[in-house]
């Protein structure tokens, strides 16, 4: 296995259908495909909205994940937002977002510009709540709340 930040297009279609599948498997909703392909491109075309991060088994990607950079004024650092996470379901439960999640924690460890890791995850999501929490990431400090137009 192999992890590794995505720079360029090349893996596009699969981080575009991964996010597809995500949201109706997590959240039973049907994104709009014109627009997540186009959102999908803007992250490749512009790091400061993101970096996304695949997982390779003999170069076929199994696993993604976005993260997107957040300024904390109170830690006068970044505090990196983990997004949009895809493990291909037959390689589930083998380990492979923990090694993703311990890959951004060893980038957060070396850079002194980074405070920590974030991710929010829908409360129904039970099985990825307990993922987290055994990764020693917490979920009773705050509560996410949003708008969206």
């Amino acid at each position: 296995m192999e992890i590794i930040k995505v720079t360029d297009h090349k893996h596009h279609q699969f981080i575009f259908e991964s996010q597809i599948k995500m949201a109706k498997e997590t959240e039973d909703y049907e994104l709009n495909a014109e627009s997540v392909s186009k959102g999908v491109a803007a992250v490749i075309n512009d790091p400061l909205k993101g970096e996304y991060y695949l997982c390779l088994d003999n170069d076929r990607p199994i696993a993604c994940l976005l993260t997107v950079p957040e300024w904390s004024d109170w830690r006068c650092k970044t505090v990196l937002w983990i997004h949009s996470v895809y493990v291909v379901p037959e390689f589930r439960q083998k380990g492979i977002y923990k090694s993703m999640y311990e890959y951004l924690k060893n980038i957060v460890l070396k850079n002194d510009d980074y405070a920590g890791l974030r991710l929010y995850v829908d409360k129904t999501n039970q099985r990825a709540i307990e993922v987290y929490h055994k990764l020693g990431m917490q979920s009773d400090h705050y509560a996410l709340c949003e708008w969206m137009k």
